[in-house]
C-alpha cells in the first residue's frame, strides 16, 4: 500500500527556514533573503494545487465506486496532505473489503486504487477424524457468500484450536488454505492435524504427610495415563477438571478433620512434546481436629434440643468431618419438612478452637411458620393431560407440607418416563408466609415406540423382532403395544393395552392376547435337534389395586390353549395289533411321549408387590418384593398350584458403584394322578426351568433332571463325551435363584454409550421330579427289552418298520428291534417302492442325572449395552460347582428388543 503525493509546504515556513540556514552560513539575513525572494513567488497557486479537487476509484469488482467512497472521510475542497492520505487508507482497511489499498494524489486528482477481497465459495474441513464437522463447523464464523478475511480465519483458527484443547488435544494445529476460484471467490480449507491426546503422566504432590499421594489421587477425578486406566476418559488434562480436583483434596482432608488444609498451587505444565501433562499440588495440611461441643439450638416448638442433640450421629472426641456435618444439616432441614416447616433454616455455627483443636459445633434451627400447600401447578405439558401428572401427587391443596411426600411424589412422576430424566418438583413461595406452591416443570419426550431389529443370540440363532408402543396413549397415561417376534425356535405376537387408573380410580387394568410357538430342543453329539412344539394362544387380564403407598394387590386370570407335537417322521412308528400311530419311546423317550396331547389350562393368579426402589427401569437403591400363587383348576384340562416369590435389594454403594441382591424361587404341585410308573404328574411343559440367561456360567436350561443318552462305538464301547450325547432337560418342581451384581462405574464418554459393566456371583438348584423310565429299565408290567450286553443294560441298533398299504406300498406299521445294523430283519416288502423304513440310532444307554437341590455356583463379568439395534447382554461365566449331569457355559451374549 502506497500514498503518492505532490505537497506543498507554506512560503513562510520556507522562508523562516531559509533565514535560519543563513545564519548558520554566515550572510547577512537581509541579503539571503532578497537573494531568493524570486524563488518564493505564487503562493496562492500553490495553496490551489493541495485542495482536491476529484476523488476516482479504481480496481472496484463487486462495489460501487459511491460505496467505497462513502467508507473513508475525504471529500471534495479538503486540503491534501500526508496525514489525510493515511486516513483514508485506515478507512478502507477498517471495512475488512479490501486486500489491498493505495491512494494518489496528482495536482488535485485523489485516485483510489483498491483489490477487493474474494468471496468464500465453500468452508472445507480436512484431516479430522475425532471431531466430526458437526462440532467444528457452528465454532467457525466465515460462511458462504462472506467476504473473506485474514483476521476471521485468524480467528476461526483459534476457536478451532481451543475446541481441540477442551477434548485434551494440545497438539492441534490447523493450518488455513486458500484456493482461488474464477470470479473472484475462493474455497477456505482448514487442513487439521489433530495430534495425540494430551494424557496426564504424571500427578505429584508436595507437602502431604499424613496421606500418601496414592491415597490423594485416588480422590481425584483426574487420572494418571496407565494400562490399568485405558478405558478411562480422565486421564486427559482438563483446566475445569483440575479445579475441581482441588476441592475434591480439601473435602476429602475435611472429612479427615484437617480443617485448616488449603492448596497453596496447582501447577500443569505441558510437555516439550505437547504429548503429556505434568501436574504438581502444593498442600499445607494443617492441624487435626476433633469435634468439641455438638449441640442442637431450635427455636420450633415442635423440636426438642436436647433430645435432638443426643440423636446427633457425631460425638464429643471423634474425629472432625465436615461431611457428616453437612448431612446433619440436610437430615434437620428434611426432619422439619417432614413437619410440615417447609422453610426451616439450619445453620451449623461452628467454632475453631486453636489451643485443643476442637471444633465445637451448634446447629441452629431458626424459628419458621408450619406451611400448607396453597397450590399444585403443572407445566409444560403439551400432550400429556393435568391428571395424569397430579395423580402422582402424595400432596394436594390445602395439605400440611411434607418434605418426604415430595421426594415421593418426584419419584412417581420420573417413574411413569413421560418426561425429561432429572424431574424435581419444585417449591415456590405462597401468597403467605405459611403458604407454598408445588410446581412440576415437565418436558415431554417421545413415548411412542417403533422399534424394528435383528439380532443373533446363542439361544436362537438370529432373530427378527418388530414393536410398536404406545406409553402415554393420547395424554391418559394408558399403554399400548404391539410386538412380533420371529427365530429359528420361536415365534410370538402380541397385543396388550394398560390402563393404570380405572374410571379415574387408583386401580390398574390390563389384557394382554398372545400366540406363540415353541420349539423345543436337545442336544445330540453336539448339533442341536428339535425335540417338540408348543403352541399357545390365549389372554391374560389383570386388575390391581394398591395396599399402601408401597405395596400393591394383582389379581390375574389366564386362558391358555397348548398344543404339544413331535415330528410323526421321525419320532412316531405302527403297531399293528392293533393298528394305530403313536410315539415311539424308542426314539423319542418316554417322558416326551408323556408330553404330547392337546390341553386348556385355567389359571387364576394373585400377586402380592412391593417396591421402593427410586426407579423401575434402573435402581440405583431401594428393594423390591413379590409373591405369587396360581392355581389352574377353574375349568380346563391342568390342575396346579405354582408359587413364585423375587426379592432385590439394591445400594448405591458411593463413586457411581451400585451393589445389588436378587433372588428368587418357585414351586408347582399337580392336583392330578395319572398313575403312571416313571411318569411325573406335573406336565413337562408346566415345569420349571434353569440355565441361561438367568443363570450365567450354564447353558440353555444347563441345570436341573436331564436324561442323557450315551451311544456305543463300534467296538462296543460306551461314549460318555457330553458332546457326542444325546440332552434332554425335562425341568423340576421346584427351584431357587441367587445373584449378587457390582455394577462397575465407566468414564463419562463409555457411559454414554450405554455400556454398563458388573461382576456378579449366582447360586441356584432345580430338581424334584419323578425318575423317569429310562430305556435302560425294563417297562412295567415285566416286560422287558431282549437285547441286553454283559451287565444287563438294553441295547438298540435299529428300529426297522414296514406293511403294505392297499396299493401294495410299505408302510410303517411294526418296530422290530434288532442287534445287526449291517444285516437287519425286517419284514418283507418286495420291490423297491416297498423298501420299508428303516431307522438308525444305533446301540445306547440312557441315564437320569441333575435331580438334586445341592447349589450350583458361578462367577463372572457381564456387561450391559443399549446398542442401537437393541440391549445386549454378554456374559463371562465360570461355573464352579456343579452337580453331574449340569451343561456349564462359558460366554453368552443375546441380543434383542426387551418388550
Amino acid at each position: 500500500m502506497t500514498v503518492r503525493a505532490r505537497s506543498r509546504v507554506s512560503a513562510t515556513g520556507y522562508a523562516a527556514l531559509l533565514l535560519a540556514g543563513s545564519a548558520l552560513a554566515g550572510l547577512p539575513s537581509a541579503a539571503f533573503a532578497q537573494d531568493q525572494a524570486a524563488q518564493l513567488a505564487a503562493p496562492a497557486a500553490t495553496q490551489q494545487q493541495d485542495v482536491v479537487r476529484t476523488i476516482a476509484v479504481s480496481g472496484a469488482q463487486r462495489l460501487e465506486p459511491q460505496t467505497i467512497l462513502s467508507y473513508i472521510k475525504l471529500r471534495t475542497g479538503d486540503v491534501w496532505t500526508q496525514a489525510v492520505g493515511d486516513e483514508v487508507l485506515k478507512d478502507l482497511y477498517a471495512t475488512e473489503l479490501f486486500s489491498n489499498a493505495s491512494v494518489a494524489f496528482d495536482d488535485g486528482q485523489v485516485t483510489i486504487t483498491i483489490v477487493e477481497n474474494p468471496v468464500i465459495n465453500r468452508i472445507l474441513l480436512e484431516g479430522n477424524k475425532r471431531i466430526k464437522n458437526d462440532k467444528i463447523l457452528p465454532e467457525i464464523k466465515l460462511a458462504p457468500r462472506q467476504i473473506f478475511t485474514r483476521s476471521k480465519v485468524r480467528a476461526d483458527v483459534a476457536r478451532i484450536i481451543e475446541l481441540y484443547k477442551r477434548q485434551g488435544r494440545f497438539a492441534a494445529t490447523v493450518e488455513p488454505k486458500m484456493v482461488q476460484l474464477a470470479q473472484n471467490r475462493v474455497d477456505v480449507v482448514f487442513e487439521i492435524n489433530e495430534g495425540p491426546k494430551s494424557k496426564v503422566r504424571q500427578i505429584n504432590i508436595i507437602g502431604n504427610e499424613a496421606f500418601s499421594d496414592g491415597e490423594l489421587r485416588g480422590e481425584m477425578i483426574t487420572k494418571q495415563a496407565r494400562l490399568t486406566t485405558f478405558l478411562s476418559s480422565n486421564t486427559s488434562y482438563d483446566p475445569d477438571r483440575l479445579a475441581f480436583d482441588q476441592q475434591k483434596l480439601r473435602q476429602f482432608y475435611l472429612t479427615e478433620g484437617y480443617a485448616d488444609f488449603r492448596v497453596v498451587s496447582a501447577v500443569a505444565e505441558l510437555t516439550p512434546d505437547k504429548r503429556d501433562f505434568i501436574i504438581t499440588y502444593v498442600v499445607e495440611e494443617g492441624e487435626r481436629y476433633k469435634f468439641g461441643d455438638v449441640k442442637v439450638d431450635s427455636q420450633l416448638r415442635d423440636f426438642d434440643s436436647e433430645r435432638m442433640t443426643g440423636n446427633l450421629s457425631m460425638k464429643t472426641g471423634e474425629w472432625y468431618n465436615q461431611q457428616r456435618v453437612e448431612d446433619t444439616v440436610e437430615q434437620l432441614n428434611d426432619l422439619a419438612g417432614t413437619f410440615g416447616y417447609a422453610f426451616a433454616d439450619v445453620n451449623p455455627r461452628i467454632s475453631r478452637n486453636a489451643e485443643d483443636r476442637t471444633m465445637n459445633v451448634t446447629f441452629e434451627i431458626q424459628e419458621a411458620p408450619r406451611v400448607y400447600v396453597e397450590r399444585v401447578d403443572v407445566n409444560g405439558n403439551t400432550l400429556t393431560q393435568d391428571k395424569v401428572v397430579r395423580r402422582e401427587f402424595r400432596l394436594v391443596e390445602g395439605d400440611a407440607f411434607n418434605t418426604l411426600a415430595v421426594k415421593r411424589s418426584t419419584a412417581r412422576i420420573n417413574s411413569l418416563g413421560y418426561f425429561q430424566e432429572g424431574f424435581e418438583v419444585t417449591q415456590v413461595d405462597g401468597s403467605a408466609p405459611d403458604r407454598i406452591i408445588l410446581e412440576a416443570n415437565v418436558e415431554e419426550k417421545a413415548t411412542g415406540e417403533l422399534q424394528l431389529s435383528a439380532g443373533f443370540s446363542s439361544l436362537e440363532s438370529f432373530i427378527l423382532q418388530g414393536s410398536i408402543r404406545q406409553r402415554n396413549f393420547r395424554g391418559r397415561g394408558q399403554t399400548v403395544g404391539l410386538s412380533l417376534n420371529y427365530s429359528s425356535y420361536s415365534k410370538s405376537a402380541q397385543v396388550s393395552f394398560t390402563e393404570p387408573y380405572l374410571f379415574d380410580k387408583n386401580i390398574s387394568a390390563g389384557v394382554d392376547i398372545y400366540r406363540r410357538d415353541y420349539n423345543n430342543f436337545n442336544f445330540a453329539s453336539g448339533d442341536r435337534n428339535t425335540t417338540f412344539q408348543q403352541t399357545t394362544t390365549g389372554a391374560s387380564l389383570r386388575l390391581g389395586v394398591p395396599l399402601t403407598e408401597y405395596a400393591s394387590l394383582i389379581g390375574s386370570y389366564t386362558f391358555n390353549i397348548d398344543d404339544v407335537t413331535l415330528d410323526e417322521s421321525t419320532y412316531f412308528s405302527d403297531r399293528q395289533n392293533p393298528p394305530l400311530l403313536e410315539c415311539d419311546p424308542l426314539l423319542a423317550g418316554r417322558y416326551l411321549c408323556d408330553a404330547l396331547g392337546n390341553r386348556t389350562s385355567s389359571i387364576l393368579g394373585l400377586t402380592l408387590a412391593m417396591d421402593t426402589t427410586d426407579s423401575r427401569i434402573r435402581p440405583t437403591r431401594g428393594r423390591s418384593m413379590s409373591v405369587t400363587g396360581e392355581f389352574a383348576g377353574l375349568g380346563g384340562d391342568v390342575k396346579f398350584l405354582r408359587i413364585r416369590g423375587r426379592a432385590a435389594q439394591f445400594w448405591n454403594i458411593g463413586s457411581g458403584f451400585i451393589f445389588s441382591l436378587k433372588a428368587e424361587g418357585g414351586a408347582i404341585r399337580s392336583f392330578e394322578d395319572r398313575s403312571l410308573p416313571g411318569q411325573d404328574d406335573v406336565r413337562l411343559t408346566d415345569r420349571f426351568q434353569l440355565g441361561e440367561p438367568q443363570f450365567p456360567g450354564f447353558d440353555i436350561r444347563g441345570i436341573g433332571p436331564r436324561v442323557l443318552r450315551y451311544f456305543y462305538d463300534g467296538e462296543g464301547k460306551l461314549i460318555t463325551d457330553r458332546e457326542r450325547s444325546g440332552d434332554d432337560a425335562i425341568g423340576g418342581n421346584a427351584y431357587y435363584l441367587g445373584k449378587a451384581e457390582v455394577e462397575i462405574p465407566l468414564g463419562e464418554g463409555v457411559r454414554q454409550f450405554g455400556i454398563r459393566p458388573s461382576i456378579f456371583a449366582a447360586v441356584g438348584a432345580l430338581w424334584n421330579v419323578t425318575d423317569p423310565i429310562t430305556q435302560s429299565s425294563p417297562y412295567p408290567g415285566g416286560i422287558d427289552f431282549p437285547f441286553r450286553d454283559s451287565d444287563g443294560n438294553a441295547l438298540y441298533t435299529q428300529v426297522t418298520t414296514a406293511a403294505l398299504n392297499d396299493q401294495g406300498q410299505c408302510i410303517p406299521s411294526a418296530t422290530t428291534v434288532v442287534t445287526n445294523p449291517i444285516n437287519p430283519n425286517p419284514p418283507a416288502c418286495g420291490g423297491a417302492s416297498n423298501t420299508p423304513l428303516t431307522r438308525n440310532i444305533g446301540p445306547f444307554q440312557e441315564v437320569f442325572l441333575g435331580d438334586s437341590p445341592s447349589p450350583r455356583v458361578s462367577v463372572g463379568i457381564g456387561v450391559d449395552w443399549n446398542s442401537p439395534f437393541g440391549p445386549l447382554r454378554i456374559n463371562v461365566a465360570k461355573a464352579i460347582k456343579v452337580v453331574e449331569g449340569d451343561d456349564p457355559k462359558l460366554f453368552t451374549f443375546n441380543v434383542g428388543t426387551q418388550f
